[in-house]
């Protein structure tokens, strides 16, 4: 073996891995010390020497510097080899400090060279399939980061190409994960050569991972090809797809799953295979276990717990009694192949919309297979889900959301025209059946495709809620809360509409079901109250309001129930529903004040406590909203003890666990703002400071590599991956800062001139917010707030000149570089509402104009071009993307006519208000064809 490191390194390091991968902090400590320096002062030294330890797999013999005598054998496992290999790819490209650039790149020649002759040694020679991974994850990202800086790494190519020869098929395989993490390797051969070097590996006889890790490579390298080198790669996609019917169910999960990436990318593919495809894949959907005997008189309910109870008309197969399985086993490869499969359809889907609806059975098999998937739950915990917290339910987990989230996809990718006729062939029969969970499955189908078909579901919304409503009555109190859930999503999804035309059969399903005996299921029909008042007409609600609000006090004080105790989160939900109750009702509510405002009141002085942080951030928030709908003379007696609330609890030591109080500090502080108005004004002080801070807050980014299994998922953060690492975005801290420039938008807006305190540090916030991209709240917030704060300046005689020319420099630059057509429309809302508040155009310098009819132009420019680019793409792609482009127009003519009105600020008779209309009429105008259809489907 190749040694090119001295032994006495190679054992210094041995003993420094050992004690990175140790419990003890100290040690760990100590240990990532001395990885520091000994890079600080001989990267490359240990570079190699952590390349050569990771294939000392019982191989090297070393002499210790203590003794030249004492010889060690190394045998060092594989899962310090695997870590050498992670720490070896961690170090390489980590940024150095104060510098851009990365320790690969202080390597000399000579020593790369000598890594990767030593990576190489490992990916030809290392028996454990783990340390190989890790060997090819490593080289790939020495390869890819090699070929980004101008410096091919010719010999792995050879390498690779020789590997896929070998008798040896881990060989075969390693060299397989490398042309997939190297597609650059390959792609820039001639297209027979990779199809025939790809081919070879699908068609492997000896080993499924060589098939696997050559579908891979190929999906990659079908997704990286220019579009002529993919015209003539066709061929490719039959040894693809002929690698799955001969394979297990054990093998089959992870082949669907390297296929799913390739549907996504370039679904076009497989339009030529969609009819074998949906042949092969539609058996696959179907359930794992046996749907058991048909329900009698005698035995209604004969099912088993862990079988599926589904009564849509049986397979061929399950008719002639072939293929079931016990009913006491779960196959969990066969659940595996099932939601793989699904996820490939449902990628398809919605990657081409228009290719699998005009494939006859592909909609109806996704619709059933989801269905069925719905309506098996393992078992009937009822009483454990009776007795839990909504918010840590223990039998959550055994609920089939992966069936319902499939469900919902393909509805919002495929609409209600192609989704509802399937869906609705089974769910009346699902709503009738025997088994609850089948009802409850029903229940939530209709819940989850409302969202994605409401447009369509809303021309025979009568039918649905007549389908639903019954439900409320049903034995079964899981299937009276998927009633609750349905109804509720329906208020949201079909907004206006349900409220204004089924309110009655509503109420008189929901009221009476908040003196439901089950507390998950009263409180879950409060909360589908909440979903119904934030559509409702306050006329429409005002008939209900006195048996609703009786009832909301009786689950949140059930004073003269001797024995009864009040879970707590259906306290939370009362307060949460008497809030929007209030809101939606206005000043109609005041008769209630009296009884709720004191309970309110109680639970903020006494809720103290951890345990009690939600309860009294609703009541906060509850009090507020009620503040509003009441009005501040109603309000006023009681704003000064809530105030001395809210102080005291803003001014109390922080609790850590308590992460949502600073959101609802901020948003019930605002609320009390709306409601006193002007009267608001001396507690500015008070509540400033914290929102300030909050409006200033930078975007918490943080990077980590794949293989990092010590971090964690933290409540606030997104992950998502990018270039091969993890970036993790801290989203609570940006959502409390969109939240504090909402908030400023209140203040200014209520208080007007007496905000001019806090206008300069509001505007430094605001100008350089319009480009702040992690969060378009934030952006918007920022347009609308920029007028307000010039006008609160104006009408307190603090605006100065320089805030003028910096609001409207920056605003002029943001146009110019807009890419977002949306955002543009806010940003020349923004721009022409700012100039009247100053006076006009004889008010704005004329430098500042000629920049902004420059920005205009160039905008312009951009907006043809890409609705000319539109008009030149084929028919069927358009056909594909109707819906896309059809939104992505109706945006570019917000923005037009926002534009429009800027210009005409200037000038009545703006000569570019001509281009502006003749770049409408380079629209494709989808819209009257959207229009058009949903009266078809209807």
């Amino acid at each position: 073996m190749e040694t090119v490191v001295p032994p006495e390194v190679t054992a210094e390091l041995t003993q420094i891995l050992s004690n990175l991968v140790l419990g003890d902090n100290q040690i760990r400590s100590n240990a990532e010390n001395a990885v520091n320096e000994r890079l600080a002062t001989s990267p490359e030294l240990y570079m190699l020497a952590l390349a050569q330890f990771a294939m000392s797999a019982d191989k090297e013999v070393v002499r210790t510097p203590a003794s030249a005598f004492l010889r060690i054998r190394l045998n060092i496992p594989s899962q310090m080899r695997s870590f050498a290999l992670v720490l070896l790819r961690r170090l390489l490209f980590r940024t150095q400090p104060n510098t851009s650039m990365t320790l690969y790149d202080h390597l000399s020649p000579n020593a790369l060279a000598a890594l990767e002759r030593l990576l190489l040694r490992t990916l030809s020679s290392e028996p454990s399939q783990s340390v190989r991974t890790k060997a090819v994850d490593t080289i790939c990202d020495v390869a890819n980061n090699s070929m980004g800086r101008g410096r091919p790494w010719h010999a792995l190519q050879n390498h690779a190409f020789s590997m896929t020869q070998s008798d040896d098929p881990n060989a075969r395989e390693g060299a397989y994960r490398v042309l997939a993490g190297c597609p650059n390797l390959i792609l820039d051969l001639e297209v027979p050569t990779v199809v025939s070097l790809l081919q070879k590996g699908l068609q492997d006889s000896q080993s499924v991972e060589v098939r696997l890790a050559s579908l891979t490579a190929s999906t990659t390298y079908l997704s990286s090809v220019e579009p002529h080198q993919l015209a003539q790669s066709l061929s490719l996609m039959y040894p693809i797809l002929d690698t799955l019917p001969s394979l297990s169910n054990t093998h089959l999960p992870r082949f669907l799953s390297a296929l799913t990436p390739l549907a996504t990318s370039t679904p076009t593919l497989f339009a030529p295979h969609l009819p074998a495809l949906l042949s092969f894949l539609s058996a696959l959907l179907a359930p794992c276990a046996d749907p058991g005997p048909t329900p009698t008189v005698a035995r209604p309910f004969p099912n088993s717990p862990g079988q599926s109870a589904f009564t849509f008309p049986p397979s061929a197969q399950e008719k002639a009694g072939k293929g079931k399985e016990p009913a006491e086993e779960v196959d969990e490869e066969r659940e595996e192949v099932r939601k793989a499969t699904l996820e490939l359809m449902i990628s398809l889907s919605e990657a081409r919309p228009g290719m699998v609806k005009r494939m006859s059975g592909w909609v109806t098999a996704v619709v059933r297979g989801c269905l069925e998937g719905m309506g098996e739950m393992p078992e009937d915990e009822t009483p454990v889900w009776l007795d839990a917290d909504p918010d840590d339910d223990p039998t959550d987990d055994t609920y089939p959301h992966v069936y319902e989230q499939a469900l919902d996809r393909v509805a919002i990718a495929l609409g209600g025209k192609s989704v509802l006729p399937p869906a609705f062939q089974y769910i009346p029969a699902m709503l009738a059946g025997h088994d609850w969970r089948i009802r409850h499955a029903g229940l939530m189908a209709i819940a989850v495709v409302a969202e994605g078909t409401s447009k369509v579901m809303s021309n025979e919304l009568g039918k649905v809620v007549e389908l639903v409503v019954p439900m409320f009555k049903d034995s079964h109190p899981r299937v009276r809360h998927a009633a609750c859930q349905c109804i509720g999503q329906l208020c949201t999804d079909m907004e206006e509409i349900i409220q204004e035309k089924y309110h009655e059969e509503i109420f008189a399903a929901l009221i009476p079901t908040l003196d439901a005996p089950e507390p998950r299921v009263h409180a879950h029909a409060a909360a589908a109250l909440v979903n119904f008042c934030e559509g409702v007409a306050r006329d429409t609600l005002i008939p209900y309001l006195d048996p609703i609000v009786e009832r909301l006090l009786r689950l949140l004080n059930p004073s003269g129930e001797s024995g009864r105790v009040v879970k707590r989160y259906v306290q939370e939900q009362a307060i949460t529903t008497l809030a929007m109750v209030a809101d939606a009702s206005e000043a109609t509510f005041a008769k209630h004040y009296s009884s709720i405002m004191p309970l309110l009141l109680n639970i903020l002085q006494n809720a103290a406590g951890g345990e009690y942080n939600k309860l009294r951030s609703k009541a906060m928030e509850c009090a507020g909203l009620i503040a509003i709908a009441v009005g501040r003379d109603v309000f006023r007696p009681d704003s000064t003890p809530f105030i001395e609330q809210l102080m005291r609890i803003q001014n109390s030591p922080p609790d850590p666990s308590d992460t949502m109080l600073p959101h609802y500090l901020i948003a019930t502080w605002a609320k009390v703002c709306q409601a006193l108005g002007p009267e608001f004004e001396p507690y500015l002080p008070v509540v400033m400071p914290a929102l300030l801070q909050a409006a200033s807050a930078k975007a918490d980014v943080s990077i980590y590599d794949d293989e990092d299994e010590e971090r964690e998922e933290k409540d606030g953060w997104e992950t998502i991956s990018m270039d091969g690492q993890q970036v993790g975005i801290r989203t609570s801290a940006i959502e409390e800062k969109c939240q504090a420039f909402e908030t400023l938008v209140i203040y200014c807006s209520t208080l007007q001139a007496k905000f001019a305190p806090y206008l300069p540090q509001s505007l430094e916030l605001v100008l350089p917010s319009l480009r702040f991209y992690f969060h378009d709240g934030v952006r918007e917030a920022s347009a609308l707030l920029i007028p307000m704060l010039l006008a609160c300046g104006k009408n307190s005689g603090t605006l100065t000149h320089q805030m003028v020319n910096a609001s409207f420099t920056q605003l002029v630059n943001c146009i110019g570089s807009e890419n977002d057509a949306s955002f543009l429309a806010s940003l020349y809302r923004s721009f022409t509402d700012s100039l009247r508040v100053i006076g006009g155009p004889p008010a704005l310098p004329q430098e500042l104009q000629a920049h902004a009819i420059d920005a205009t132009k160039r905008q312009l420019h951009v907006l043809a071009d890409r609705r000319k680019g539109r008009a030149a793409k084929p028919s069927s792609e358009v056909e594909d993307e109707r819906e896309d482009i059809a939104l992505l127009e109706e945006m570019e003519d917000f923005a037009l006519e926002d534009m429009e009105k800027m210009l005409k600020a200037f000038d009545a008779n703006h000569p570019l208000v001509v281009a502006i209309s003749s770049i409408k009429d380079l629209g494709l105008h989808l819209e009257d064809w959207s229009e058009g259809e949903g009266d078809e489907e209807g």
